[in-house]
């Protein structure tokens, strides 16, 4: 009966971890939000507001006196701008070894960046896209501006 008791115990801790772990950690948070801004995810929309998470796959639009900071985890700053829709396609970041990815589209509008540790650890992991072209990031400060018909 004690060899039972333990066995339960122990498979309940193990579930417990398991499904902590299984939960996807968010790739960012929204630090600021001015105006018309919205998160989309999962075909839902909710405002962008100070301390709301953003995850891999989520997108941000904004509307015309729309703007938005986030930090992402690995500590790259992202400032979308007004008119904006930008998607974060891909997101992960070991803090441990500063190994990951960030894949992200900028669709319409500008987005500025301040690149993090994810970028200056793994050169090529980070890749920023517009309708037109591909930008692989290495560790710098830039901004992309997409016009509508670009």
């Amino acid at each position: 009966m004690r060899n039972l008791k333990a066995a339960i115990v122990t498979a309940a801790a193990v579930l417990a971890v398991g499904g902590s772990c299984a939960a996807e950690q968010p790739a960012g948070m929204i630090k600021t939000a001015k105006g018309i801004a919205a998160i989309e995810r999962a075909g839902k929309q909710t405002p962008a507001a100070p301390g709301a998470a953003l995850m891999a796959s989520d997108r941000v639009v904004t509307g015309a006196d729309g703007s938005v900071g986030i930090t992402l985890r690995d500590e790259t700053l992202l400032a979308v701008g007004p008119n904006s829709n930008v998607w974060l396609e891909k997101y992960a970041f070991d803090p441990t070894s500063h190994d990951g990815v960030l894949n992200a589209t900028v669709k319409r509008g500008t987005l500025g960046v301040i690149s993090g540790k994810l970028s200056k650890q793994s050169p090529g992991a980070v890749q920023f896209r517009t309708p037109t072209s591909i930008l692989g990031v290495r560790g710098t400060e830039f901004v992309i501006d997409v016009k509508d018909g670009e």
